[in-house]
């Protein structure tokens, strides 16, 4: 017998008692049916559900969710895994949780969760879902969904192989944050479609598929992007979409000798704020090609990894001074440089910084992290 259940109604009415009302968070290991007792509150404002034991009857959970639905749930958050039976189908949950009025957060993680939207949906209060692994019940299961959320602010997407839909489509003309893998990878997506015109974050992870299609819509709002890509081609859609971003962080692991990076036309104006973390041997041309379109910049950190085989040969960039970036001369102000090695590429480009970046207010230059080697930084004010 585990330890809830050998506990007596008084005592675990005493527990209770000093748990908030308006929060019903649920960690234990094996849930006993008992828990329907202590569902009497009025209003039930959060309720977090995690199970990982076959103890728990998917019955017994869809009863639970009915009744917080019932008690006006604010926030509802289950994470549902069984790591041992696979086989076994995923989990109807009450069809009540999609006409929740008073419903602002919902987050679904795990295989055995299926998301299967009725005809009937009315979630006028809805703002932030987070969909991770779940299962769907149709290709358009996630479309169809995002339809009835007009509200919708926040939206995080976690894929599975086996989650049924091949192609993600997000139009949603409220949400202000996205985040979302774009691979084509364990998720086998063929199609991408992103309309969101009101975005202000965006987090893209895996950025690598080929052979995939995909629309993402202009974002004039975005002011915050963080994309991790794979494939530097890929970046191109992308870019067109957050010209207006302020904050850009990018992790780019390629080795590709191709000077294309992305065409003509694409600029940042208003581009503050550059993390970029590059493991390509032709790292220069893509961090050049950014400081050039960037002309507001005023803080640049780059850490670079790549092969030391490649030989290195000096861009037009290094002795021409009509080439300076406009930001250099006018707006940075903290450079850092993290995993210097001291390649000669690498001795140019903070020596082309230090003689260029007019305004530059503070540097730091870091080695790699290794334990057989010293950190060295240098400071200019």
């Amino acid at each position: 017998m585990d330890r809830i259940s050998g506990l007596s109604d008084e005592l675990l009415v005493k527990i209770l008692s000093f748990v908030p009302t308006e929060v019903a968070t649920l960690h234990f290991r094996i849930l006993s049916t008992r828990i329907f007792h202590y569902l009497r509150a009025p209003v039930i404002e959060k309720f977090r559900l995690q199970c990982f034991y076959k103890s728990f009857r998917p019955e017994d959970i869809n009863k639970w969710v009915g009744i917080t639905v019932s008690r006006c749930i604010r926030e509802l958050d289950i994470n549902y895994f069984s790591f041992y039976h696979k086989e076994e189908l995923a989990m109807l949950l009450p069809s009540s949780l999609y006409t929740c009025k008073s419903l602002v957060t919902l987050k679904l993680t795990g295989h055995r969760l299926l998301v299967d939207v009725p005809r009937t949906v009315s979630l006028p209060s809805f703002k932030t879902l987070l969909l991770h692994e779940v299962t769907y019940s149709t290709e358009d299961s996630l479309r169809l969904l995002l339809s009835y959320c007009p509200l919708l602010e926040d939206l995080v997407i976690g894929r599975d192989s086996d989650d049924h839909i091949r192609g993600i489509i997000i139009i949603s003309p409220s949400l202000q944050r996205l985040t979302l893998p774009i691979d084509g990878g364990a998720s086998y997506s063929n199609e991408y479609v992103i309309v969101t015109p009101s975005l202000k974050y965006i987090k893209v992870e895996n950025y690598a598929a080929e052979g995939f299609s995909y629309l993402v819509a202009h974002m004039p709002k975005v002011e915050e992007a963080d994309i991790i890509a794979q494939n530097q081609h890929h970046l191109e859609k992308l870019f067109e979409s957050i010209t207006s971003v302020k904050r850009l962080s990018l992790n780019v692991w390629v080795n590709e000798e191709e000077e294309y990076m992305y065409h003509d036309g694409i600029y940042f104006s208003q581009l503050e704020y550059l993390k970029l973390c590059i493991s390509f041997d032709y790292w220069l041309k893509l961090l050049f090609r950014l400081l050039q379109d960037s002309p507001k910049l005023r803080v640049l950190k780059l850490y670079v990894s790549c092969d030391d085989s490649r030989k290195y040969e000096a861009g037009s960039w290094n002795n021409d001074q009509s080439s300076v970036p406009e930001c250099l001369l006018e707006s940075l102000e903290s450079f850092e440089f993290a995993g210097y090695r001291g390649r000669p590429e690498e001795r140019d480009f903070v020596s082309f910084i230090f003689k260029n970046a007019c305004r530059l207010k503070s540097s730091s230059i870091t080695a790699p992290l290794y334990p057989d080697e010293e950190t060295c930084s240098s400071t200019e004010t």
